[in-house]
């Protein structure tokens, strides 16, 4: 494997001139430039990038904590947030924390080693005092971890109005609020808990009764989590809307549905939220509201370039979300 040296001798500089040129220091002519890179081209040379991050102090690197990747939401987050990062000339370390504290330190751990940049931090694990001591940039996806770093959010309160508000001048009498998460329920620190609020306070005056399930997700294709579904729903046989919090959940409802031969949206109405691809392929297509991932994917890198260059950032950055209206209302 050809060294730097080898570079140096072909061209007929030294090390030093070659590193400059390399790392773009300093003032080099644009023949010499010219020899350096034919002699690596020759030579098939690559560069550490890891020893230029060290001259440079800059990684050119993101990292980005998700629970996992398999969920939809998280897949297209990590697609948008990848596609933006490079337009701005960075690369994405992704991390999947699975929701377990451990392996999450031993992620930034990781990152902090490849001297990545800034982290976008989208995991909903409880314990974040290990992000506060980092020294980097950081911003948050949709949930609160300190006053000085900046969220990322979409108006989750009006998500949950607007969807008990189709509900009910859809003609429901009983709604069902049906909650869970990527591994685990939902925290307090989540800003999706506002998605409950805002669909129980959008009930308020109404005299229209709601129960609610929160599920404890351990697979995306368990069984049990439908089955559950079916229970709760031979226990309250009189709900006719419901409102889940994302639509994966939602796509499980459709499934309790199916297994109860309840007809939708005639015996039951089902309202999502995210509206990801899943949305438009699950039957009947499914009613959702819609979070503007790419636009929150591109204000995410913006933030975090910003915040690499030293500028100041606001701290909340909410989008509006949409109703998108299909077969389950």
């Amino acid at each position: 494997m050809p060294k730097i040296e080898d570079v140096a001798a072909k061209a007929g500089v030294s090390v030093t001139t070659v590193s400059r040129v390399l790392n773009n220091r300093g003032y080099i002519s644009q023949a010499t430039r010219d020899k350096v890179a034919q002699a690596m081209k020759e030579l098939n040379y690559q560069p550490n990038e890891m020893a230029r991050s060290l001259f440079r102090k800059k990684s050119n690197m993101i990292g980005l904590i998700i629970p996992t990747v398999a969920h939809p939401f998280f897949s297209e987050l990590v697609y948008q947030l990848e596609y933006y990062a490079d337009q701005k000339g960075y690369k994405v370390l992704l991390c999947n924390s699975n929701r377990d504290i451990s392996k999450e330190r031993k992620y930034i751990d990781m990152l902090k080693k490849n001297q990545v940049d800034a982290i976008v931090m989208g995991s909903n694990v409880q314990d974040v005092k290990h992000y506060l001591n980092l020294n980097l940039p950081i911003i948050s996806f949709d949930r609160t971890v300190a006053n000085n770093i900046p969220i990322v959010t979409s108006d989750n309160y009006m998500g949950g109005r607007l969807a008990s508000r189709l509900l009910i001048d859809k003609g429901c009498r009983k709604l069902a609020h049906i909650s869970g998460g990527v591994g685990g329920p939902n925290h307090a620190a989540l800003l999706a808990s506002k998605r409950f609020q805002g669909f129980r306070d959008e009930l308020l005056d109404t005299g229209i009764e709601h129960v609610s399930l929160e599920l404890e997700i351990t697979g995306l294709g368990d069984k049990r989590n439908v089955d559950e579904l079916v229970r709760f729903f031979q226990e309250h046989p009189d709900a006719d809307g419901v409102f889940a919090t994302s639509d994966v959940l939602a796509a499980l409802v459709i499934q309790a549905c199916h297994q109860l031969k309840k007809t939708i949206p005639q015996e039951m109405k089902i309202i999502g939220y995210d509206d990801v691809g899943i949305a438009s392929l699950v039957w009947p297509r499914l009613t959702s509201i819609r979070q503007p991932i790419r636009e929150m994917s591109e204000c995410a890198i913006e933030l975090i370039a910003k915040l690499i260059q030293g500028e100041e950032v606001s701290m909340i950055n909410s989008f509006p979300v949409t109703l998108i209206q299909r077969d389950t209302t």
